[in-house]
């Protein structure tokens, strides 16, 4: 029997003024793409912002569809066009945000699990981590420092092999 030890790290911020300017700028594109989600079924708003290393921010957010399950997440829209324009760039930070037009979200919310599995295959591509940063519409934001910070148990193509 063997007894592993798994480190999960993440950092709360009690607000947008503790990020730095470069951060409150990206997760101020968030939110403000978030506020054009196409959410007519759910009216449960998310945006996301992708930083790329050449410097280049790519916006997504939420778009429903009448036939479930056919929309797709504001996180995977952001990384997808990203990766559609600069297929040679690394993901260095992603950034959501989420709103409800039902109740006031004021806790992070974590990208769903379709999101996370977009997310580690572009880690596992890139051999590097990917920042974290989410958050409800009011509240604390909180940063994991890589995808396996989400996800410790993590499917990638290694265990295609």
């Amino acid at each position: 029997m063997h007894n592993h030890e798994i480190s999960i790290k993440f950092t709360i911020f009690e607000s947008l003024e503790e990020l730095s300017d470069n951060d409150k700028e990206l997760l101020q594109k968030a939110i403000d793409v978030r506020d054009h989600a196409y959410a007519p079924y759910s009216d449960f708003k998310v945006g996301a912002s992708v930083l790329l290393d050449t410097g280049e921010i790519f916006l997504g957010n939420n778009q429903e569809n009448a036939a479930y399950p056919s929309g797709i997440c504001a996180e995977r829209v952001a990384i997808w066009s990203a990766m559609a324009s600069v297929p040679h760039g690394k993901i260095k930070k992603i950034f959501i945000s989420a709103c409800s037009g039902k109740t006031v979200v004021d806790r992070p919310v974590a990208p769903c699990g379709a999101c996370r599995q977009a997310i580690a295959e572009y880690e596992t591509k890139q051999l590097s981590s990917i920042e974290i940063f989410f958050t409800g519409e009011t509240g604390k934001i909180v940063k994991a420092n890589s995808i396996k910070d989400l996800l410790p148990f993590m499917f990638d193509n290694s265990m295609l092999l």
